[in-house]
């Protein structure tokens, strides 16, 4: 392996998904994409068309495998899953839970509402790093001197660049730059990623009460010190 070696790895959340009740699925079976995410999952493998992809792998929630499976087959590759890409646990899954709900109010949730930082009420942020950083490292091996492509989740997305950008892992979810169907890439010299990109190929799609909030930060990514 050269030390100057050029391998990227695109992390990709997921299209839109059917969800009428507007219910937190986290990680339970049998959420698919809706029509409209469908489009964007086929614009990111339009997207994607002229890469030099070489290796597949999703999330083995539907929503994540509908999404990879375009880009997989515009290149001829097998989509591989990779649990550590899963979606973050969540106490509250299954259940509607947001601002102006009453969620808020019920005592039976506070317990679960005692630590931001943490979180308390799910999958710790550290443990997210972790395995998040382990399905990048396994990618990048399996694509060396070419690109590869990973379906995941907003949170572990977001949780795994701000590590990556050294910003702090508790955060205001408002503000996340990780919109639907959109790319986080990660350009590795050899074993060490010397940059962040974030694009938007399907930004046209995307209903726009779903982008107000996502100017986490400023820029299209980071740069590092080579």
């Amino acid at each position: 392996m050269s030390q100057g070696e050029i391998t990227v790895v695109h992390l990709v959340r997921h299209g839109e998904v059917e969800n009428p009740d507007g219910v937190l699925y986290g990680r339970r079976p049998g959420y698919h994409l809706s029509a409209l995410g469908r489009q964007m999952a086929d614009r990111v493998a339009e997207h994607l068309e002229g890469r030099d992809i070489t290796h597949v792998v999703s999330s083995p929630l539907e929503r994540a495998q509908e999404t990879a499976a375009p880009i997989a087959k515009s290149h001829g590759l097998e989509l591989a899953t990779d649990a550590r890409l899963l979606e973050a646990e969540n106490v509250f899954e299954g259940k509607t839970f947001g601002v102006g709900d009453g969620a808020l109010r019920r005592p039976s949730n506070w317990k679960h509402l005692t630590n931001p930082f943490k979180p308390s009420w799910g999958e710790p942020y550290v443990e997210q790093v972790v395995r998040m950083m382990g399905a990048l490292d396994a990618a990048k091996d399996a694509a060396r001197g070419h690109e590869a492509v990973c379906v995941s989740h907003q949170l572990p997305i977001w949780i795994v660049r701000s590590f990556v950008e050294k910003r702090r892992l508790w955060h205001d979810p408002r503000r996340r730059q990780c919109t639907l169907a959109s790319l986080t890439s990660f350009t590795y010299r050899g074993d060490r990623i010397v940059s962040v990109g974030y694009s938007e190929p399907a930004r046209d799609l995307v209903p726009a009460h779903l982008l107000a909030g996502a100017k986490a930060v400023k820029g299209k990514g980071k740069a590092f010190g080579a």
